[in-house]
């Protein structure tokens, strides 16, 4: 007998047989063929793969958010879809003349407005959290969500610029920034350029607006006559009705693009145009909820409703101003 098995004797043979017996079973276990999985690893793999498909890369998360966007208006046209930048340059434009009134100087930053507010609707930007220390809409720093491509010129170039800085900015540095408003010469490089032209062209190759020349005297200038009547008054029809049949008395319960169109118009100085069409009680009517509406408080408004706070952010640096 080997000195080992000393002292174990049957104990030792029935030990023995059973190592031997659980070599065999790892032994077979091991020798499966290399394509085939046992219950519980296919199971695993399905959780694993489930869990997989509910990831979606960034760039899938963005365009969800655009068709969204695109959605969210349930009058809007199936053929056409413009950005808040377009609607507020087509309600500021004369039909037949094809440019805004000289006298408007309110626009151009009201533009540039509409950019962060689009942005922040298709979920490229956002305000930074409210702390302690930074509870006012306006000392609230502009934050990239995503550097994705949108698809429209002007977004992209925003988007781009906003990535670019070594540090974040407000809403209302960037509206300054981007309208070239600074006294700073080493931030001119933010300045968008010729934004109403750029505008006017995306219109143009939706079939909104046309292109022609007018002699001015002294010189000779582009304009954009409306060409598509039906666009405009499809738009005009949708803030009236906003404000008188489909009135809900508040804010957080109207469209959010409906929202922020109502706050870019009387930004840029252009809502006179959206009810002057209307008789004059429903005028009145019209004219007095709006301003019900901007009048609230944009910080009290904004901390009820996360997802519009860039719009009254956008509202309240245009008050300041």
């Amino acid at each position: 007998m080997p000195p080992w098995s000393l002292g174990f004797g049957s104990r030792g043979l029935a030990l023995s047989s059973v190592v031997f017996r659980n070599r065999a079973d790892l032994g077979s276990l091991c020798a499966q063929p290399e394509g085939e999985m046992t219950t519980l690893t296919h199971r695993g793999r399905r959780a694993e793969a489930g869990r997989n498909s509910d990831k979606k890369p960034d760039s899938e998360e963005d365009a969800a958010v655009d068709r969204d966007l695109n959605d969210d208006d349930p009058d809007n046209s199936k053929d056409i879809r413009l950005t808040l930048m377009e609607e507020v340059l087509l309600l500021g434009l004369k039909d037949k003349e094809g440019y805004t009134s000289f006298w408007n100087e309110c626009i151009s930053s009201g533009l540039r407005g509409g950019i962060l507010i689009e942005l922040a609707l298709r979920g490229r930007i956002c305000l930074e959290p409210c702390c302690i220390r930074k509870r006012r809409l306006l000392d609230r720093k502009v934050l990239l969500k995503s550097d994705a491509p949108t698809g429209d010129v002007l977004l992209d170039e925003t988007l781009r610029h906003i990535k670019a800085t070594e540090s974040a900015e407000t809403v209302q540095t960037w509206i300054d920034l981007l309208t070239g408003e600074t006294w700073n010469p080493f931030k001119l490089q933010y300045q968008l350029r010729n934004v109403r032209e750029r505008i006017a062209k995306a219109l143009v190759e939706k079939g909104i607006l046309t292109t022609e020349k007018q002699n001015f005297l002294l010189f000779d200038m582009t304009t954009h006559p409306v060409s598509n009547a039906t666009e405009k008054q499809r738009l005009v029809k949708k803030l009236q009705e906003s404000m008188l049949e489909r009135w809900v008395n508040d804010p957080h319960r109207m469209d959010r693009r409906t929202l922020a169109l109502l706050v870019l118009a009387h930004s840029s100085d252009v809502l006179e145009n959206v009810f002057a069409s209307l008789a004059d009680d429903k005028y009145d009517v019209a004219m007095n909820r709006t301003k019900d509406l901007l009048d609230m408080d944009p910080e009290v408004e904004a901390a009820k409703a996360r997802g519009a706070e860039m719009i009254w952010a956008v509202l309240a640096a245009f008050n300041k101003s």
